[in-house]
C-alpha cells in the first residue's frame, strides 16, 4: 500500500515545527532538565509525526506535536530516573573499590557508623524497627508492610520516617 501524497501536509508540519520549535524545546527542557536532550526529543517528535500517516485524523498539528514532545520528554525522564536508580556505572563502582575506600581508617569509620545505626535501630520499638527494615533493607512497599502489621500506610510512613530520623541522629 502506498502512502497518499502528503506534500502539502508535510509543508504545513514543517511550518508548525519551525514556528513552535523554541517553545517545544523549552517544554522538553523543563521536563527533562537538559536542553540538549530536549532538542533531541523535539527532533524525534518531528520525525515521528512526519513519518506517521495522520491525514484527516489530527485537528491541530501544533497540539499533536506538543503532546508528542511532552510524552517523549516524560518517557525520557522516567527512563533516566530508572537507570540512575538501578544501573551501576563502572566509574562509580571503581571509585568505591579504589584504595581510598579500602583504607583502614575508612573501614573503621564505616564499621563505627554501622554499629551506631545498629544501636539506633535496637532503641526503636519492635514494630517501627520491623517497618524500617522491611522497607529500607528488604525493599517492601509501604502498603505491603501496612497489611502485614495491620495498620494504615500513613502510619507505616510515619514509623519509617521516625526510624530514619532516629538513625541519622545517632549515626552522626
Amino acid at each position: 500500500m502506498q502512502k497518499p501524497n502528503t506534500a502539502g501536509s508535510d509543508t504545513q508540519l514543517l511550518e508548525v515545527f519551525f514556528e513552535r520549535r523554541q517553545r517545544l524545546i523549552g517544554l522538553a527542557a523543563r521536563i527533562t532538565g537538559c536542553r540538549s536532550q530536549a532538542e533531541d526529543i523535539v527532533h524525534e517528535a518531528f520525525l515521528k509525526m512526519g513519518g506517521a500517516d495522520t491525514s484527516g485524523l489530527i485537528k491541530s498539528q501544533a497540539s499533536y506535536l506538543t503532546r508528542i514532545v511532552r510524552n517523549l520528554s516524560i518517557d525520557h525522564y522516567r527512563r533516566r530516573q530508572f537507570e540512575e536508580r538501578w544501573i551501576v556505572h563502572e566509574d562509580d563502582s571503581s571509585e568505591m573499590s579504589g584504595p581510598q575506600a579500602d583504607t583502614p581508617e575508612a573501614l573503621v569509620s564505616d564499621q563505627q557508623v554501622l554499629e551506631r545505626v545498629s544501636d539506633a535501630l535496637s532503641d526503636l520499638p519492635e514494630r517501627t524497627r520491623y517497618a524500617f527494615e522491611m522497607c529500607r533493607i528488604h525493599g517492601m512497599k509501604q502498603n505491603e508492610i501496612a497489611k502485614i502489621l495491620g495498620v494504615s500506610p500513613s502510619l507505616v510512613h510515619a514509623m519509617i520516617s521516625e526510624a530514619l530520623l532516629h538513625c541519622r541522629q545517632k549515626a552522626l
